[in-house]
């Protein structure tokens, strides 16, 4: 990524998705206002999106920017499950030697998924972003993505 400054893009996104964030009064309005901004902020996103709680152990694909997704994902499945199922972020540096890793797309080469907590500390939905960049994701966006997750909990 040579000299791309990776926190002043976050602080760049944060700021834009921090002014949208008072007029959304959907989750899901919020949820694709936060996941075009970030989509759109960093060219090592290759798929980024949210995956919705819908039932006792079932996600829901939610609002997402890039090739098609997986439409339900089970919490004993793959990373976005893994993540739901410990309720704490998870980065993969490399997909394809995750057990249980489900494949939506060959091209994702490592991920990190946020969980999003609700009232009462209730798991709502999970923020997955995929690169096609092994070890893309590191401890500057794990930071920046939980607080933006917070956002969504208030």
């Amino acid at each position: 990524m040579g000299d791309f400054d990776k926190a002043a893009a976050y602080e760049r996104a944060l700021a834009q998705i921090s002014a949208i964030m008072p007029s959304c009064r959907d989750e899901i309005a919020a949820m694709s206002s936060i996941v075009a901004v970030l989509h759109n902020s960093f060219e090592y996103f290759y798929w980024t999106g949210f995956y919705r709680v819908v039932e006792h152990g079932i996600m829901a694909v939610g609002p997402f920017q890039g090739t098609p997704a997986c439409v339900e994902i089970a919490f004993e499945r793959g990373v976005c499950g893994h993540c739901a199922t410990t309720r704490k972020a998870v980065v993969v540096d490399d997909v394809h030697e995750f057990p249980g890793h489900i494949a939506c797309d060959s091209k994702s080469a490592s991920e990190i998924v946020i969980p999003v907590f609700g009232e009462g500390g209730r798991l709502t939905a999970v923020l997955d972003i995929d690169s096609d960049r092994r070890s893309a994701f590191d401890e500057t966006d794990l930071q920046y993505l939980e607080g933006i997750c917070r956002l969504l909990s208030k």
